[in-house]
């Protein structure tokens, strides 16, 4: 199986109140954790993106406070201080343009000696939008669009060197983008950088089975992956690719413990801990739409319906449909007899393996060979140290089966992941 590990850094996993946890922003916490990911030989290290800091009833969202620095210059200080741990960016091909792009992760590519990886996410968020010279100007039809032809004309452009080092002039006009000049840098050690996509949606897995070489995604369950992965494997034939041409890694949490028990313990404190009462209304009021501030978290759902047209919440994903999961979440807290809170803990709740160190291993392990995955990108809730008990207690057993390497093989990310050299379309 393939391992990452996930920076937790702006977003409801990490646990805040942890005294362990340090700072988000501080270089020596995204170097203690790309070297403890190295040292459990992960294939890489992934850091999200955020191009505007969320607001909530027109304040900024507590959890932003912390700054989102960008990923790319943060890779390039940790290029210098691994070895073999690829090193992967969440740019969004929206607010960016090719060559710009291009030049900095060939330039990573390069300075990484072939670890560079590039995790494509689109946006058709004006308020995220205002912050750049065309803020909202891309139709949300348009976003995959844009980013296809935008991952096309970066691959034209690192295609623009000859392999034995010689430039030669590009030339590209579609749709979103017309430009042709000569590349300053030359092919990289891998050719290209690794392209990650994030996405479920029927658009975002036919964008990832054309262009991506790993797809980073979520499910619940042992079955919801099988379907996910087989659906998405089955549409790589279209495009002349074969099924191992695509990595599908969903992002998972784990929690460790002595027992079964112990662990299910520590899992539900931690879960106490990511929904605090004040969190619990705060994502209640991100589906509803409204200010439910007058609610108690420990007591039932409200009656109302939620608005869909509401712009109480800006610069999060847009619930597509808030009527469809306000009525998903009222027949679960009737079924169960789930409070607010309880019920925004068990719906909000990623992909979790929680047990002993072996059970985790087992379980892991379970979901490669039954077909829901290739691999994971572990999201731990605690920063840095958060993946030190997986790296020191679960890794040896897989290591044990046969079910993850004990050793790097090769010096690049590709090699890493098992995908096919890049040829050369001069």
């Amino acid at each position: 199986m393939h391992l990452a590990a996930h920076f937790p850094g702006v977003n409801s996993t990490t646990v805040w109140t942890d005294p362990r946890s340090r700072s988000q922003i501080d270089f020596s916490s995204f170097e203690q954790l790309a070297r403890t990911a190295e040292r459990g030989k992960f294939d890489f290290f992934f850091l999200a993106e955020g191009l505007r800091l969320r607001e909530h009833k027109g304040r900024i969202h507590d959890l932003d406070v912390v700054g989102r620095p960008e990923s790319i210059t943060v890779l390039n200080a940790l290029a210098a201080v691994t070895d073999r741990l690829g090193l992967a960016a969440t740019v969004n091909a929206t607010f960016n343009e090719p060559f710009e792009l291009a030049r900095r992760l060939a330039t990573l590519d390069h300075l990484s000696a072939g670890r560079a990886a590039w995790n494509v996410v689109t946006s058709s968020d004006a308020f995220t939008g205002e912050n750049f010279r065309r803020g909202g100007y891309l139709d949300r039809a348009d976003r995959y669009t844009r980013a296809a032809e935008f991952v096309a004309t970066a691959r034209e452009l690192w295609d623009s060197w000859t392999p034995d080092g010689a430039p030669r002039p590009f030339s590209h006009h579609g749709r979103h983008f017309a430009i042709e000049g000569e590349f300053t840098v030359p092919r990289s050690p891998q050719g290209h950088p690794v392209v990650i996509q994030a996405g479920d949606s029927d658009e975002g897995r036919e964008f990832a089975a054309a262009s991506a070489d790993v797809i980073f995604t979520r499910h619940g369950t042992l079955e919801a992956g099988r379907t996910f992965y087989a659906d998405v494997k089955a549409r790589l034939a279209a495009y002349g690719r074969e099924p191992s041409d695509l990595k599908i890694m969903p992002g998972v949490t784990f929690v460790l413990g002595d027992t079964a028990a112990d662990a299910q313990e520590r899992a539900a404190e931690i879960r106490k801990q990511q929904v605090s009462p004040q969190n619990a209304i705060l994502a209640l009021e991100q589906v509803w739409g409204r200010d439910l501030s007058a609610y108690d978290p420990e007591g039932p759902l409200p009656d109302i319906d939620p608005d869909p047209d509401s712009g109480l919440v800006q610069g999060r994903v847009k619930i597509a449909d808030p009527l469809a999961v306000a009525a998903k979440w009222r027949a679960l807290s009737e079924e169960k007899g789930l409070s607010i809170r309880q019920t925004v803990i068990e719906t909000t709740t990623r992909q979790s393996f929680v047990g002993t160190p072996q059970s985790v291993a087992d379980e892991l392990d379970i979901f490669v060979r039954a077909g829901a995955a290739d691999g994971f990108i572990l999201v731990p809730h605690l920063t840095p140290g958060g993946l030190d008990d997986f790296v020191d207690q679960v890794v040896p057993l897989l290591q044990e089966r046969g079910a993850f390497r004990s050793e790097y093989t090769g010096s690049t990310l590709r090699s890493h992941l098992g995908l096919p050299e890049t040829v050369w379309k001069g």
